[in-house]
């Protein structure tokens, strides 16, 4: 069936600028590495830096646009301080596998040189498509022309991967073509016609698939629910660096009339999510880790306000099934942040401290 959005507001937007100087009085100069704008990652990143530096703890310099596997492995080595980055990204370097196969076995002591000081997620791995299209099921994909990620890393493997699970079997350059272009030119591709559907991480609302609307109306594409109640996707969901997502369609944040129409059996979204995390390097003073996570615990109430996204990427959750933690994935908690968040009351899974 499909359902019509009865939400309104569409607009988004990253509310703040990039905190690249800040309060002279702070005791710390930081860097960080994380995505570019319009996502969980950056926003997460540009508040933590405003608040640091209004509370004096710290200059972090931003940098934006960066690249999650180079950046896991920048905070592994002690290059930068703090990182973005998805959760199987740790698991893949652990197993020196995907895109780390290069580093093979050094890939186990990279990544214990790393820690997760809070989680979030980017949303969830979405099929849209134009209502031009005619694409109204993964199975439509079927001969058409898919954009399914960056040329390399995590984001086109695990598009790869969902593409292949929701249409039963359906392979990148076997079924359908896949089109990869660097994340700084998917606006482009969003609305130049060279694909006809998109797997990509959205969340709710998403400025990708508003972008997309400049050219059409959009379906958006609930992954099938009898694949999704399978013990095999409840096995895949469960696996190291994955989560589900299940959100009401009245829930996504668009509005009646915005052109913007979700394809789902019962009005319920499902897809495979993207859990991700804020780095440190283990070596990171406690004291330090425990001074910028309180401050971020502290200011999660402005943060849920600075994207129309924002309260719907769970900051401030650590659930081990909604996070993704635990399970196969080895990744702990920095103990500066397991103290800080045990501090203001919250439940910090046993097995990943």
């Amino acid at each position: 069936m499909t359902f019509i959005f009865k939400k309104a507001a569409v607009a988004l937007g990253c509310a703040g600028a990039l905190a690249f100087a800040a309060a002279a009085s702070a005791q710390e100069n930081l860097t960080a590495e994380t995505s570019s704008p319009g996502n969980s990652p950056h926003v997460v990143t540009v508040h933590l830096a405003d608040v640091l530096a209004r509370e004096g703890i710290a200059n972090m310099q931003v940098q934006e646009g960066q690249t999650a596997t180079n950046s896991i492995v920048s905070i592994a080595e002690g290059k930068s301080d703090m990182v973005t980055a998805p959760l199987v990204l740790h698991f893949l370097l652990e197993q020196g596998r995907g895109p780390f196969s290069k580093i093979g076995a050094d890939g186990k002591a990279l990544a214990d040189n790393i820690r997760a000081i809070f989680p979030y997620n980017a949303g969830a791995y979405g099929l849209f498509a134009p209502v031009s299209s005619g694409i109204q099921s993964y199975k439509d994909i079927e001969g058409r022309t898919i954009w399914n990620g960056p040329p390399r890393g995590a984001a086109l493997t695990v598009g790869r991967q969902t593409l292949l699970l929701g249409s039963g079997g359906m392979q990148d350059g076997e079924d359908y073509t896949g089109l990869q272009t660097n994340w700084g030119q998917i606006a482009t591709a969003l609305v130049d016609g060279s694909a006809e559907a998109f797997m990509v991480p959205i969340t709710f609302p998403s400025d990708r698939v508003t972008t997309a609307l400049a050219a059409g109306d959009i379906n958006i594409i609930s992954f099938p629910k009898d694949i999704w109640e399978s013990e095999a996707m409840q096995k895949y969901l469960s696996a190291p660096g994955n989560s589900p997502v299940e959100i009401d369609g009245s829930l996504m944040g668009y509005g009646e009339g915005s052109g913007v129409n979700l394809i789902s059996e019962d009005g319920v979204f499902r897809s495979p999510g993207v859990p991700f995390a804020t780095y440190v390097n283990a070596s990171m003073p406690d004291a330090l880790v425990k001074e910028i996570v309180t401050a971020y615990i502290g200011s999660l109430d402005e943060l849920k306000t600075r994207a129309p996204y924002a309260g719907t990427v769970n900051f401030g959750v650590l659930d081990q099934k909604i996070t993704g933690f635990c399970g196969g994935l080895s990744l702990k908690y920095h103990p500066g942040a397991v103290a800080a968040w045990e501090e203001a009351g919250y439940d910090v899974p046993d097995c990943a401290e």
